[in-house]
């Protein structure tokens, strides 16, 4: 019974390459899991078009949408590596909406998305930047799986620093992480 007919979203981030019938897209992803199943306006629905010919172009647009809005909750995962989004170690911590080089290690974890087939996984992404993720009100972070005790680890107890992209959430006022107990083991 519950209406998002008002509500806005933004996801954060797109593979570069693929088109939105593609199932392994975020676009489609998302509209065959939760926007096919609701009433929020297509037009209210805010993916990166990893699509273009033109992806710098594509992600300076996407932040200057964002940057109109002030988010009121952002939904997080965490890579293996302590990327969130697709900021992979080393991005800088005033990043915004940028197309990134995927890396290694996020291309492995993410064949399994792909049948196990790490060339079918894109190598670059357009992904909201740190800086943008860090202006949202609230940040729910949820992480499952003994996969990514190491990196919950950097980003609760570890420095804040770029090689655990993650760990900037130590600054932000209001995080929220969901955590299984093999993700938590190292707490």
């Amino acid at each position: 019974g519950t209406s998002y007919a008002k509500a806005l979203t933004f996801n954060l981030d797109e593979y570069v390459g693929l088109k939105h019938t593609d199932e392994q897209s975020y676009y489609y992803f998302m509209h065959d899991n939760l926007f096919n199943g609701i009433d929020c306006p297509e037009e209210n629905i805010h993916v990166p078009d990893g699509s273009t010919d033109d992806p710098e172009k594509a992600a300076a647009d996407y932040e200057a949408e964002l940057a109109k809005y002030n988010v009121d909750l952002q939904v997080l995962g965490i890579g293996s590596d302590g990327h969130i989004a697709f900021n992979e170690p080393g991005t800088p911590f005033d990043s915004v909406t940028h197309v990134t080089d995927l890396k290694e290690q996020t291309i492995s974890d993410n064949a399994r998305f792909f049948g196990g087939d790490k060339s079918k996984v894109p190598t670059k992404a357009i992904t909201q930047g740190l800086a943008s993720i860090m202006r949202a009100r609230k940040i729910v972070l949820i992480a499952t799986g003994a996969n990514k005790a190491d990196a919950v680890y950097g980003m609760i107890k570890g420095d804040v620093t770029t090689d655990c992209p993650a760990s900037i959430l130590q600054k932000h006022d209001d995080v929220t992480v969901v955590l299984d107990e093999a993700a938590a083991k190292r707490l």
